[in-house]
């Protein structure tokens, strides 16, 4: 109407979850390129889309920021892990298919190991007082048990096998190829692509379940009876 005031829009308000997730992904990826030292929270806050005062509002400081971004790197492959429905699995598909996505995870998020790989220069400081860094471990850990327990029950694994120790296993066939990818190249001319990844995955859980197979009985076998 003629004279009215104009409509005035309310203010539109920053859903603070996606905010957070945002600055999360920008700090994993700076600090994962440019290490703890070299990271920038100028930087950060121009890859997240929001303001350097918004972070210091989120997080305290750099610090803070960091540990935010090291705990969300451990956030994120538990929550791929637990996508693959382990429990529902045999335990023999159930070795293959976590084999599979630890090699895939490593590749496709790089900031994984890159931020490890800057925790363990820094001597692990940061990890040792992240309160909750035993809990976002603990359900994997909680998973494997299961599924040595009833590979165990089947015959097919052996007993003894450390949940945590197994994974170990897993994580470093997977890890090594990702984290000296370019030195491999370099050096042994390896062909690391997707489809060699793939390939190193399969052999890996192979070489995992043959480390898990049960063996008791291979004096029974014909070739140990001459």
């Amino acid at each position: 109407m003629p004279g009215s005031e104009p409509a005035t829009r309310p203010p539109r308000r920053r859903n603070a979850k996606l905010t957070r997730s945002a600055i999360l992904q920008a700090a994993l990826e700076e600090f994962s390129e440019m290490g703890h030292s070299g990271a920038r929270v100028d930087r950060i806050a121009e890859r997240a889309g929001v303001s350097k005062p918004m972070i210091y509002d989120y997080f305290g400081d750099k610090d803070g920021i960091y540990a935010a971004a090291l705990r969300e790197a451990y956030v994120q492959i538990r929550e791929g892990e637990a996508e693959l429905d382990l429990d529902m699995r045999q335990p023999e598909e159930a070795v293959r298919a976590l084999v599979h996505f630890t090699m895939e995870h490593f590749r496709i998020k790089p900031w994984f190991i890159r931020m490890l790989n800057t925790e363990n220069l820094r001597g692990g400081a940061t990890v040792r007082e992240m309160h909750d860094a035993a809990e976002i471990q603990s359900v994997l850990v909680d998973q494997l048990r299961e599924i040595l327990k009833q590979g165990i029950a089947q015959g097919i694994f052996r007993k003894g096998v450390d949940p945590v120790e197994f994974y170990i296993y897993i994580a470093s066939l997977c890890y090594f190829p990702i984290s000296n990818l370019h030195t491999l190249r370099a050096v042994f001319q390896a062909p690391i692509d997707e489809e060699w990844l793939k390939r190193h995955a399969d052999g890996s859980a192979d070489m995992v379940l043959a480390f898990l197979k049960d063996r008791s009985h291979a004096s029974d076998s014909p070739e140990n009876r001459n």
